[in-house]
């Protein structure tokens, strides 16, 4: 379960979630994933109703500290009067707050690694995975399964991207989990879990598979 949900909005943890966001957006920032004020992250601070701590728009990632966060509600609007700053959130809040109700996600982070906008460019009907060890790492069968990156048409209206998110989502079923990331076309990649540091992981591991089915393609 998320950490950031399951306790009250209070202060203390929203200083806790822009730190953990700071440290987070510092790591991908270092890795050239999140270039000057490209990407943006999100924890779930609470589910009703829906509230989540987003990257400020407009900053260096690299630099950001925990005040550096807005409060965002179900449709990715900034909420005066519940902490975090009165900054401009993130662009892409909206969808960040779409995968948080559909997905069930604590925490999302979107990138612009290299290898999901090549693959999204190669394979844009989505990126099929097989027979790869590191597909365990997401809840999948390393052998004989198909798992598919979706990838959706980028769009500068994030209630179309939202639906075009929800519209190719699919949800964990008793036999399979969940596939945590969407590659946005000519964009970048999101990818979610339950936590900050579960994100992260997946997001690692999928562009890790990424770069190899690029490397393998024939």
């Amino acid at each position: 379960m998320n950490v950031f949900s399951s306790e009250p909005v209070s202060a203390a943890l929203i200083e806790r979630a822009g730190a953990a966001l700071a440290a987070e957006s510092a790591r991908f920032a270092s890795r050239g994933w999140m270039p000057g004020t490209a990407g943006n992250l999100s924890v779930t601070l609470a589910r009703d109703p829906l509230r989540l701590a987003v990257t400020a728009s407009g900053l260096d990632k690299g630099e950001l500290t925990s005040s550096d966060i807005v409060i965002v509600d179900e449709d990715g609007a900034g909420v005066i009067g519940e902490g975090g700053s009165e900054q401009r959130p993130s662009a892409e809040a909206g969808l960040h707050a779409r995968i948080a109700a559909k997905a069930g996600a604590g925490a999302a982070i979107h990138v612009h690694a290299l290898a999901a906008v090549t693959a999204a460019h190669v394979w844009p009907g989505g990126v099929v995975l097989r027979d790869l060890e590191m597909l365990k790492g997401i809840g999948h069968s390393a052998h004989g399964q198909d798992v598919v990156i979706p990838v959706v048409d980028n769009s500068q209206d994030m209630v179309a991207l939202g639906d075009a998110f929800e519209a190719v989502y699919r949800p964990a079923s008793p036999n399979s989990r969940d596939v945590p990331a969407l590659i946005v076309a000519g964009h970048g990649i999101y990818a979610w879990g339950a936590d900050l540091r579960e994100a992260r992981w997946h997001l690692e591991i999928i562009e890790g598979l990424l770069q190899i089915a690029l490397a393998t393609r024939r």
